[in-house]
């Protein structure tokens, strides 16, 4: 892996990220929304058996939309490049194809961190509560992990598909599902018997959970079992992506 092709790649997402500051405005309002409607409005009317309240319980949730929604559309990114011929530029380099997926899924993942981290801090300010413990530092790598593996999801579908309208199909078809089939809204024991199957096979369960772990101090599972899951489901995706990316036509 050819670390100065990582470097170069994870630095132009960043850039891209810090000057296209209307951009990052439009990503937050979608999060903003589901805070101030179900945080602050419906909320007010759900009580916990588990205790705490439903702000408490539903930001991880938002957090792990906001990197779901931002990192799986990370995957336009190729088909920009493919359109511009920025993509055969970089193929025929002597940089491998993984180091491009490693290096695009690095700077996805940094700049998916900087918007979770707005979006804390907005949470904070509408009265969300973070109960400090040594595993509150964790949050940012099952950030990074969630960012990963939907990055790595997104490149694996703009490596396969060539028009934008059929990948916004796409992704629209993967996106939804992922979100409300995982533990992001409601506590999966809530769930009926064979949805609570379907979350237990969405990497995203993990990872929400896991930052709820890490944030409130209360989880459905053991914070290393979110972890394993989160680390092979990362692992995976990004060997899908290197496949795919390996096969992808540069147009």
């Amino acid at each position: 892996m050819d670390t100065n092709a990582v470097y170069v790649l994870w630095l132009r997402d960043v850039k891209r990220f810090i000057r296209a500051r209307s951009r990052i405005i439009g990503i937050l309002m979608m999060p903003l929304f589901f805070l101030l409607g179900l945080g602050l409005g419906l909320g007010s009317l759900i009580h916990l058996t588990t205790g705490g309240s439903y702000l408490d319980f539903i930001v991880p949730g938002i957090i792990g939309m906001s990197l779901l929604f931002t990192s799986i559309s990370s995957g336009t990114a190729v088909l920009w490049d493919r359109q511009f011929g920025f993509l055969k530029e970089i193929l025929v380099t002597p940089n491998s194809r993984f180091s491009i997926v490693i290096g695009r899924v690095l700077g996805g993942a940094t700049t998916a961190l900087l918007q979770s981290i707005i979006v804390i801090a907005i949470s904070l300010l509408i009265g969300f509560n973070i109960h400090l413990s040594i595993f509150t530092p964790m949050v940012i790598v099952f950030m990074l992990l969630i960012a990963a593996t939907f990055i790595s999801l997104g490149l694996t579908l703009g490596s396969l598909i060539n028009d934008f309208q059929g990948f916004q199909l796409v992704t629209s078809f993967f996106t939804l599902p992922l979100f409300f089939l995982s533990n992001g809204i409601f506590p999966i024991t809530v769930l009926p018997s064979f949805v609570r199957v379907i979350t237990y096979l969405n990497p995203l369960t993990y990872g929400i959970d896991g930052m709820r772990i890490a944030l409130s101090g209360s989880g459905t599972f053991s914070i290393w079992i979110d972890l394993a899951g989160m680390l092979v489901s990362t692992a995976i995706l990004i060997a899908i992506a290197a496949y795919a990316f390996n096969k992808t036509d540069v147009g």
